[in-house]
């Protein structure tokens, strides 16, 4: 199989859409926070689809050219992963008119549109289940959910015992994917976006579904509108099972995110073991897969990045640095770029500060600088990527990318105290006598003897290309 062309091409934004800019208030609820405030489970502060149209320019001018949105389904929640209504677009977004209009300026300007989609359960409030709140065991929808016992308690204090749900959560009550009229559904809901122009789909908790046949018949219906739609599922842990034609083209990549943080963050963890695993799972899962990863930091799930690391954006810049160097597809969750911080959610989903003041500029030109490197180098999307150097007492690694002629080196300290490192690069093609720069700082180098010699200031990294001519 192959998957999606783009995806090795792609840097991704992830937006919550309620935090990320209003651009319509007469869709706020009449209970809407001020911009800014706290976030909280159950507050709203007005962002909307129109607020993403009215920001495009800054997405352009960071230079992203894909975008992940959190579900945009009518829902209660502002997290809207319990969906009343799959086929409408929740009113406090805006309409199906602004959606049309959000894919027309994206796809304008390159850019392509990933749509958050929660199959494993909706909300209370969906229609089916409804329903059968509202007829019991009478209700003909009775089967597309998984009862334990009538009549159901669905608002009751602890967790749902009478019916299957979401970690037991009441509110989320589980599909029964057994049902062919559910999965028609949800197979439908599928097809019908992607006709009207969304470019893929991630996939919320999808080893969730007890019926592993149902991604099989969901990659169909997808690829049979559009071969070039990304399917990127969320699994935390490393597990080859769920790519393939059977499955989805790549996953979020959390196994890579946690062995680059724990390497950052703990002087147990091995750098010669977060070099092994970086490497091994390119191997593990195959190049197309490998090389079709969301490849993020952070997201709604999680702390913020900069949070994480101690706020410290020296460190967050060295994490980047190595993630738009590995294959995949690097991906910024909406704020890290500025150094928005936050606890894990729903502290890591604040809104969006557009005051310049409240920004980490330089962090946000690094991450600039980041994306234009990437893009004009097609080593750093489609290179093989290999091992350079490992060293436990320093604490540092080096890493390179290789296609055809031409070649890339990344040498990372993990460590508080400045660190020379030698780094081997005769594998890479580059000959001794070769002049490299850093692509985005200000070293300079020269390869003697088949190696770069470099003095890396602590949490620190260097990104070498060749350097053009005089």
């Amino acid at each position: 199989m192959t998957t999606p062309y783009w995806v090795q091409d792609a840097v991704f934004y992830q937006i919550f859409p309620d935090r990320f800019s209003n651009g319509d208030p007469d869709n706020d609820p009449p209970n809407v926070q001020p911009w800014g405030s706290p976030p909280t489970i159950w507050g709203f502060q007005g962002g909307d689809l129109r607020g993403i149209i009215a920001r495009f320019d800054y997405l352009l001018d960071l230079g992203i050219n894909a975008i992940y949105l959190n579900p945009i389904f009518h829902a209660t929640s502002n997290h809207r992963y319990n969906a009343t209504d799959y086929f409408t677009i929740e009113p406090k977004l805006g309409t199906l008119n602004d959606f049309d209009a959000l894919l027309d300026v994206a796809h304008a300007n390159g850019v392509r549109v990933v749509l958050d989609g929660v199959f494993n359960h909706c909300g209370r409030g969906f229609f089916a289940f409804n329903d059968l709140l509202e007829n019991g065991q009478h209700s003909p929808y009775k089967d597309w959910f998984l009862v334990n016992k009538f009549p159901l308690d669905a608002y009751g204090e602890g967790e749902a015992n009478h019916y299957q749900a979401w970690w037991s959560f009441k509110s989320l009550p589980k599909f029964n994917h057994a049902n062919p009229k559910v999965r028609r559904y949800l197979l439908d809901v599928a097809r019908y976006w992607i006709e009207r122009g969304a470019d893929g789909w991630r996939l919320d908790v999808p080893n969730e579904i007890d019926d592993d046949t149902f991604w099989a018949e969901f990659r169909r219906e997808v690829k049979s509108v559009n071969p070039d739609a990304y399917l990127v599922g969320e699994i935390w842990e490393a597990d080859k099972h769920w790519v393939g034609e059977d499955h989805f083209d790549g996953l979020m990549h959390y196994p890579l995110r946690k062995a680059l943080l724990e390497a950052m963050t703990s002087d147990e963890s091995s750098v010669e073991a977060f070099s092994q695993t970086a490497e091994s799972l390119i191997d593990y899962y195959g190049h197309d897969h490998a090389y079709a990863h969301y490849v993020l930091l952070g997201t709604h799930d999680t702390e913020r990045v900069r949070t994480l690391l101690g706020g410290e954006s020296e460190a967050v810049k060295q994490a980047m640095l190595f993630q738009f160097f590995y294959p995949g597809a690097p991906a910024i969750y909406y704020g890290d770029e500025i150094g928005l911080e936050g606890e894990k959610d729903p502290d890591s989903r604040r809104a969006f500060p557009w005051d310049e003041s409240q920004w980490d500029l330089r962090l946000r030109a690094f991450v600039q600088r980041l994306i234009e490197v990437r893009k004009s180098r097609a080593v750093l999307r489609r290179g093989d990527f290999r091992v350079l150097h490992k060293d436990e007492r320093s604490r540092t690694c080096g890493f390179g990318r290789v296609l055809g002629g031409e070649a890339a080196a990344l040498a990372l300290n993990f460590s508080t105290t400045s660190e020379h490192i030698e780094l081997p690069v005769d594998g890479l093609g580059w000959q001794d006598g070769s002049r490299l720069q850093d692509a985005v700082g200000t070293h300079e180098a020269t390869v003697q003897d088949g190696r770069v010699r470099l003095e890396l200031a602590p949490r620190s990294g260097v990104l070498l290309v060749s350097r053009l001519p005089d």
